[in-house]
């Protein structure tokens, strides 16, 4: 054996020994052990691993390996208290620089850095610009540096962060100071945008499954979305934890009023409000059980909350790598979780007229047309929603069973003569009349309603007039949105009107068929309708369950008396083995994976006595 080969093969080992001493493992989980190798043996690494994999593990035990700090560049200040929390209850010795801080608190910081006590440095990306920063870090030993959430560097991103575009300069000024990038999402084209930005060409790229088999996508045609949200809560997920996404700061407000008005406890979280409230509800959010929040996407990046049980959409998100990152923030444990969206017509006109009307040059707006698009054929498409998804990143999936089209499979049906009927509606009033209207109007005139409105402009006169009665409102509605989600009807001026696009000819010309989804009948809920606590709880003996909850009890009360989050003191998965597994010795409760040395010796007597209870 070469003597290179000896010296990966004693980090390895020391690795896996850091691995269940520190974090209480026994075993690495896919990619992380060749991650882990690669970057203490000085090698840069770009790693595209979704939420859940255990990214961290990669920069944080290659930390604590290699001599010096391991500097972790992060967005995420309001976060990284709580990521020091959780470091410093595995008796890691870790810190941070941030704007939070005042002078005294980064002295000690810095202080602490120097006198080599840290075994991780957390920094905000603009903190690199500050010259005292740079010379600080100058002044220490380094590692290794960890840049996470590195897809804030696509410049058309949906988290771009434009101090990532000087994190490229770290190589330059630490030419032997190894890197490792990471993020939970990126296409191929957002995959070498990193790599050419970071100048991370010649590193090992690792490139993990996105599937998060855990996680069942569905997504629902809207019809008063509150109300089918509510369902969804009471009927699958009451009691859990869970993250609800509007696009707007009002819909924030009024959904969250209107969610704890029918009895459970909401907070809002968006731009709008003042920093000490959104700070207040975010720490809640982390440190209560069962909450839910309800944010614009300014929340949830960097949430490491293992518990949270549903991401639900009321809106439309703009791209599906963004759809991705917020759903993907549910059941970071593993266990199973719900990824579900509202959508409708409103939705796709309401986008298409923000697309118009953005700042930025033709290709700015065909790229985010582009993103539009993608995420219309997740909704409409009668495939796998799971295979569809993993596509678009480039990766292949087999219809996984456990998406609303696998366990409830749609119809695709022939809307040629339907479509036609509705475009020759829209060339009628355009070209006959001058005319434009929304979809309302275009729909009444196909059912011959003689509305208010329709005998104003005469409508009832046109040949088109009641040609449509052979679909109800709501399915013409449908007609709409998936003409406009192929782009034979696009969306005009401040109203939402529409007009017909340069593909519309060949659909009145019978020159293209045009094929569309029809949802399928519900009755009553899918299979997973036990909901997630029912199955949670399913897997635990009924001598377990009780056992489970006292220890949650328990949890709740050092975490509260500790001010950092539940999953900070154990994970849900690491009780539920414990009230399984019952061991009556500090060495039995030991063997339990979640349980490193640090926590043993912290909690191991305290929990032992909540294990026998009263």
């Amino acid at each position: 054996m070469t003597e290179t080969a000896t010296v990966l093969d004693e980090s390895a080992g020391e690795a896996l020994q850091v691995l269940r001493r520190v974090f209480g493992y026994d075993a690495f989980r896919g990619q992380q052990a060749d991650i882990i190798d690669t970057v203490v043996a000085g090698g840069d690494a770009l790693v595209l691993m979704p939420t859940g994999g255990g990214k961290s593990l990669c920069y944080q035990i290659p930390a604590l390996v290699r001599s010096g700090v391991g500097v972790v560049i992060s967005p995420l200040i309001a976060l990284m208290q709580d990521q020091v929390d959780a470091l410093t209850a595995l008796g890691v010795r870790a810190g941070f620089l941030n704007s939070t801080q005042d002078f005294e608190q980064r002295r000690e910081v810095e202080q602490a850095f120097l006198a080599g006590e840290l075994d991780l440095l957390y920094l905000a990306p603009e903190r690199l610009r500050v010259e005292a920063t740079v010379r600080l870090l100058d002044q220490g030993k380094i590692a290794l540096f960890a840049i996470d959430e590195a897809h804030c560097v696509s410049q058309w991103g949906h988290d771009f962060r434009p101090d990532y575009l000087m994190l490229s300069e770290l190589h330059e000024r630490w030419p032997d100071v190894p890197r490792i990038a990471l993020t939970a999402t990126a296409t191929e084209a957002t995959h070498q945008e990193i790599a050419t930005r970071l100048k991370l060409a010649d590193a090992k790229h690792f490139v993990a499954s996105f599937d998060r088999p855990n996680i069942q996508y569905r997504i629902v045609s809207k019809d008063s979305p509150q109300r089918q949200l509510l369902d969804l809560l009471r009927t699958e997920h009451a009691g859990d934890a869970g993250i609800v996404y509007c696009l707007s700061r009002n819909s924030v407000e009024k959904t969250a009023e209107f969610l704890t008005k029918n009895g459970i406890e909401a907070l809002p979280y968006h731009a709008g409000l003042d920093n000490r409230t959104r700070a207040a509800n975010q720490a809640r959010f982390l440190r209560e059980d069962g909450l839910v929040v309800v944010a614009t996407i300014a929340f949830g990046m960097g949430i490491d909350k293992p518990d949270v049980r549903f991401v639900a959409h009321l809106d439309l998100p703009k791209s599906v790598e963004g759809y991705y990152q917020e759903t993907g923030r549910a059941g970071r444990d593993g266990l199973p979780s719900t990824a579900w969206l509202a959508y409708g017509l409103q939705d796709v006109v309401q986008q298409r007229k923000m697309i118009d009307t953005s700042e930025g040059d033709l290709s700015h707006r065909r790229r985010l047309s582009a993103h539009l698009d993608a995420m219309l054929a997740l909704c409409e498409t009668v495939q796998c929603r799971r295979s569809q998804l993993l596509a678009y990143f480039g990766q292949h999936g087999d219809p996984c069973a456990n998406c609303d089209t696998c366990l409830t499979p749609p119809e695709s049906w022939d809307g040629t003569i339907p479509a036609q009927k509705l475009l020759s509606t829209v060339y009628r009033l355009q070209h006959e009349r001058g005319q434009k209207f929304g979809a309302g109007q275009l729909i009444d005139i196909l059912l011959g309603k003689e509305t208010e409105k329709v005998k104003q402009f005469r409508h009832e006169q046109l040949t088109v007039f009641g040609i449509g009665t052979e679909l109800t409102d709501s399915e013409w509605r449908g007609v709409v949105r998936q003409l406009l989600a192929q782009r034979l009807l696009t969306v005009e001026g401040d109203y939402g009107t529409l007009v017909l696009t340069e593909e519309s000819g060949e659909v009145l010309s019978r020159r293209r068929e045009v094929m569309m989804r029809r949802e399928p009948e519900r009755v009553g809920r899918s299979s997973r309708s036990s909901g997630s606590k029912k199955k949670a709880a399913a897997d635990l003996s009924p001598e377990a369950a009780p056992v489970f909850e006292r220890l949650r009890t328990w949890r709740a009360g050092v975490a509260k008396e500790q001010g950092v989050p539940a999953y900070v003191i154990f994970h849900d998965a690491t009780l539920r083995q414990i009230a399984t597994d019952l061991p009556s010795t500090l060495a039995e409760l030991g063997k339990i994976s979640g349980v490193g040395e640090n926590k043993l010796a912290k909690y191991g007597e305290s929990l032992l006595e909540a294990l026998v209870g009263e």
